[in-house]
């Protein structure tokens, strides 16, 4: 993968004070039976998902064209995918959608650039690494219908480099970068750089989802006293990883998890597998996490968090061919930017947190 987009990473430092991923939920394994079968039908995908409209009327009948376009393109995107390990495509729950709504409401993620990354290749790397075999990935999340991957992305690196650095993982709120990030638009959008400036800039620390939960909607911005336990982003700093995948596989094995920006528009169909094509938009849109890699086997991969729910994907997971010139000119458009976020802990203010 070189050439075409970079990967921009993102360096942080953070003050830690005390601390004290729309549809119904259907098994995917199950679902994927009854509707990739061979008899797909648009009663079927209603009986699944349970959509909100009524039969017969004039969104049905344009649900039901969305759907049939969407089972002739899912049969267009396997016809590349023929070996063992390749990306399926198939009915899932947002096959009654059009591909401009499928845009508008889940393709929100802006991509900023960065200078290109001019450290040094860590040696003796593991063929694979994961970082949910460490206990520090929280489980997959649900955005549901607004455009919020930018603050999932950010919010589920945070907490993860958070647990690395020897804190119990928990959910930090999405909601609170949702509603209060003022450089971004919540819902409809917006960069996860600009996200980490927010937090950089107002030292604003991030609490618990239990105290901010999320709502899938922007609301006005709850503000917390500065003596209130959370996180907060002390510094951070930005790299181009453009052609070097394999620096970016020491940086996430020595720092931690990788907040991704891709090109998503053929996620729409992913039911599993690898992609290994499909670079279609010619544009970073989505944004997402990347928590380990796989490079034991014919194809090399990243494993990727995505914040659809459990019933997308591989159980909310999508993994993405390392290297090998996936897209052409474009060949970066599947894993184009990545905001790599590492955290240094001030163990001090675990031991005399401020009096503010």
């Amino acid at each position: 993968m070189r050439g075409g987009h970079p990967y921009l990473v993102v360096i942080a430092t953070v003050l830690t004070l005390v601390f004290p991923l729309c549809c119904q939920n259907v098994n995917s394994d199950e679902t994927r039976k009854k509707l990739n079968g061979s008899a797909v039908d648009f009663d079927s995908f209603r009986e699944q998902f349970h959509p909100m409209y009524e039969v017969n009327s004039e969104e049905f009948n344009r649900r039901h064209l969305y759907f049939q376009n969407a089972t002739e393109r899912y049969a267009y995107l396997n016809s590349f995918s023929t070996a063992p390990q390749s990306a399926k495509y198939g009915i899932n729950r947002f096959s009654d959608l059009s591909q401009k709504e499928f845009r508008d409401l889940y393709l929100r993620a802006h991509a900023d650039r960065a200078p290109l990354f001019s450290g040094l290749k860590t040696g003796g790397l593991p063929a694979k690494f994961d970082w949910r075999d460490k206990a520090v990935v929280a489980p997959v999340q649900n955005q549901e219908a607004c455009g919020s991957c930018w603050a999932f992305s950010v919010v589920g690196a945070t907490q993860s480099v958070h647990a690395i650095g020897g804190s119990q993982l928990e959910q930090l709120s999405v909601q609170q970068v949702l509603d209060c990030s003022f450089q971004n638009k919540g819902c409809n959008g917006g960069s996860q750089v600009q996200a980490l400036n927010w937090l950089k800039q107002t030292r604003v620390k991030l609490v618990p989802q239990s105290e901010y939960p999320y709502k899938a909607k922007t609301g006005i911005c709850h503000f917390f006293s500065q003596s209130h336990d959370g996180v907060a982003v002390k510094n951070f700093t930005a790299h181009d990883f453009s052609g070097q995948e394999e620096a970016m596989m020491g940086q996430l094995v020595e720092r931690g998890p990788l907040a991704a920006i891709v090109d998503a528009v053929s996620w729409q169909d992913y039911l599993g597998g690898i992609i290994q094509h499909h670079c279609s938009s010619q544009r970073s849109n989505h944004a997402v996490l990347v928590v380990g890699y796989n490079t034991i086997g014919n194809v090399p991969y990243w494993i990727v968090q995505n914040s659809w729910g459990t019933t997308w994907g591989n159980e909310g997971y999508v993994y993405i061919k390392i290297g090998g010139n996936v897209c052409g000119k474009y060949d970066l458009c599947l894993l184009s930017f990545s905001v790599y976020i590492s955290f240094l802990f001030d163990v001090c203010v675990l031991l005399c947190p401020l009096s503010l």
